[in-house]
């Protein structure tokens, strides 16, 4: 049976816990530039539009986004994360100091290039994705660096997220320190993975592919999922398959447009539907969900609860525009609601 959605008094419940909390985000951090404009015509020069600029903005992305979507809920976020030196990097910590975000776990990597992506928007509607990047492992020496900082950082730490986006922060030996660190202190860990670094990530409470991720993960074909997936014989053996790699407690798979499906050891299969929002920009929606499932997992909610809390929260922030984060007001409202549906409809 369906668990019922969350009340307002459970809910308010675990808000209050959000706030006692203090997590860091540790992963590949890099620059959101946007570039807002209109296009009014096609280009005499080539079949491309032509965007007028009316103004330009610029935030902490990759895992400093996760962070950014913690911050209006959690006592303390920290980030930690590598820049390379020059402009980009000073501008990168400044919009961390702007954010609120701590800068004492960043390292600068002289050999490094700091990431920026720069998205072209016009009329809500992004038409080019620009990136600087040159991924590659940092060097032993900043990794050094990074245990060190983390292991002064932990014991104050009530939950970390592992965010992988392939750019050469996270390798296997740091990765296995930091689990076996934080397993000796009790503190959970989740991961936001990526196909193109397959690390093992045995040990962590909880890992969250998106669906293109999981599949590419568990080296399976994504032929397409049956009505039912608490029992898709695919979903199935796709949760069998990457519980048996990587060895955590729980999956939370992000399906876009069919919401999300939790896949927890021993536990049957459980799927959090869609919300019935218009989408207007899916960048950094699966931010938005480990941010919060990881949040609310260690603040006393259920595996189903966090799953719950994170499914509204990524649907939240697909209606702006832009890397955006909530605000615990709209989330609040957002799961009141669709509590008054559901027991309406019974």
């Amino acid at each position: 049976m369906e668990p019922t959605p969350l009340d307002d008094s459970r809910f308010a419940d675990l808000l209050a816990q959000f706030s006692r909390k203090s997590i860091l985000v540790l992963g590949d951090v890099m620059l959101d530039r946007f570039i807002w404009g209109n296009v009014t015509r096609i280009s005499p020069e080539a079949p491309v539009p032509v965007v007028h600029v009316q103004r330009e903005s610029a935030y902490p992305g990759g895992a400093a986004n996760v962070a950014r979507n913690l911050l209006p809920f959690a006592k303390q976020v920290h980030v930690m994360g590598v820049l390379g030196p020059g402009m980009m990097g000073d501008l990168l910590r400044a919009n961390f100091e702007k954010e609120g975000l701590s800068t004492e776990a960043l390292v600068v990597d002289d050999g490094y290039e700091t990431i920026v992506k720069t998205r072209v928007v016009a009329r809500s509607q992004q038409i080019v994705r620009i990136d600087r990047e040159t991924p590659r492992s940092v060097s032993q020496e900043v990794v050094e660096q990074m245990k060190a900082r983390f292991t002064e950082l932990l014991p104050s730490l009530d939950a970390i997220i592992l965010e992988d986006y392939a750019k050469g922060l996270l390798g296997q030996d740091f990765v296995d320190a930091v689990i076996a660190e934080a397993g000796r202190a009790e503190v959970s860990v989740t991961v936001d993975p990526n196909p193109n670094n397959p690390l093992s990530w045995r040990g962590v409470a909880a890992v969250k592919p998106n669906r293109i991720e999981a599949f590419q993960a568990a080296g399976l074909k994504d032929e397409g999922l049956g009505d039912d997936l608490t029992s898709d014989p695919v979903l199935l053996e796709l949760g069998r398959r990457l519980h048996q790699q990587w060895d955590c407690q729980h999956l939370l798979i992000t399906l876009s447009e069919r919401g999300l499906v939790l896949l927890s050891r021993d536990q049957p299969p459980w799927h959090s539907p869609p919300q019935a929002r218009e989408v207007f920009d899916v960048s950094g929606a699966g931010d938005t969900a480990i941010a919060l499932f990881t949040l609310a997992l260690c603040s006393g909610a259920s595996a189903r609860e966090a799953a719950h809390v994170s499914n509204h929260a990524s649907s939240l922030v697909v209606g702006k525009v832009g890397t955006a984060t909530i605000a615990p007001e709209e989330l609040t409202a957002a799961i009141s609601s669709d509590y008054l549906q559901s027991t309406a409809s019974k």
